[in-house]
């Protein structure tokens, strides 16, 4: 089933996860036992993230340097199908226009289609950190607008190049938000012009970044209805559980954390995994409250803390 077809269905309340791909090396168990923690919960679906792939350096006894090529957590289309036909629980795979050609991107929802999974979120994605060379016949996608439209074309049939007997694909497309707007964007509203475009362009609902103010998350969706947005935006929400969040948080996602959250958490900072757990609860409370079309967790690779808030609104 589609993402927006969960919300448009829904009779209860609906929780969603966002998990990584284990790195390299590591067995598709790590990912299985994070969503058997899950399963209780009655995902409605489940994000697996994307990652380009890296560069490093190494000096080799002669002196010269070597530039080597990498992708630190590989696997996203594999664990999307896994964890669907393991579970029966729908999947997102996130798609991104940084490190790779429309001919890639083409590739990978043509495997997807046969894997039965229809849900993709589609990002520009982090910069990578050394310059790729393209092979100059290959087509690129340089925003997640242009991602969105290659989505929307295929689900008209519409394919880079002539395919016999080919067919429309089926994707329900999602896009990122950021209620207190890209670092990139100029304003808020400049963003939001900008995020306006994506769903033009065939984007069916959204998710928000991550925020720890639930005004922020409010007054967002007011902005981009104001702008003629109209699909379903869903919030992002991330438990915190170490002190050192507080600084790492904001340097990496460009969030603000509320003046009570960050005062009670350096009174007591012994407790913070208990106040991060209390201030997730009531943020997804409040939420819940407003009828929210879902309740979007930023898992990653850690579902423990997740599970005890959500244990508190069961």
């Amino acid at each position: 089933m589609k993402v927006i077809e969960h919300i448009d269905k829904a009779t209860s309340p609906l929780f969603s996860f966002e998990i990584v791909p284990p790195p390299r090396g590591k067995n598709i168990s790590a990912v299985t036992d994070i969503v058997k923690k899950l399963l209780p919960f009655n995902p409605s679906w489940v994000d697996v993230t994307a990652h380009s792939a890296g560069a490093y350096y190494n000096e080799k006894s002669d002196g010269s340097v070597e530039r080597k090529i990498y992708k630190k957590r590989p696997g996203t289309v594999g664990i999307c199908g896994v964890i669907q036909n393991r579970f029966k629980i729908d999947t997102v795979t996130h798609l991104l226009t940084q490190g790779f050609t429309k001919e890639e991107t083409e590739d990978a929802l043509i495997e997807l289609n046969y894997l039965g999974i229809h849900n993709v979120l589609a990002l520009r994605g982090d910069a990578l950190n050394y310059n790729k060379k393209y092979d100059l016949s290959r087509k690129r996608n340089f925003y997640a607008k242009d991602l969105v439209e290659q989505i929307s074309d295929v689900n008209k049939g519409v394919y880079l190049d002539d395919i016999s007997n080919s067919f429309p694909l089926d994707f329900c497309v999602g896009v990122a938000g950021y209620p207190e707007k890209h670092f990139e964007a100029p304003n808020l509203a400049t963003d939001i012009h900008y995020l306006k475009q994506k769903v033009d362009a065939g984007a069916d609902y959204i998710v928000t970044q991550m925020f720890f103010d639930n005004s922020k998350y409010f007054e967002f969706v007011d902005k981009c209805r104001e702008a003629g947005i109209t699909v379903p935006i869903v919030p992002g929400i991330k438990v915190i559980k170490r002190m050192n969040q507080f600084s790492n948080v904001p340097r990496h996602f460009y969030v603000d954390f509320p003046d009570e959250f960050v005062a009670e958490a350096h009174e007591n900072p012994d407790h913070i995994i208990e106040i991060g757990i209390n201030w997730a609860r009531k943020q997804t409370e409040e939420l819940l409250n407003a009828n929210v079309p879902s309740v979007h967790f930023y898992v990653m690779n850690d579902c423990d803390n997740v599970s005890k808030v959500l244990k508190g609104l069961y």
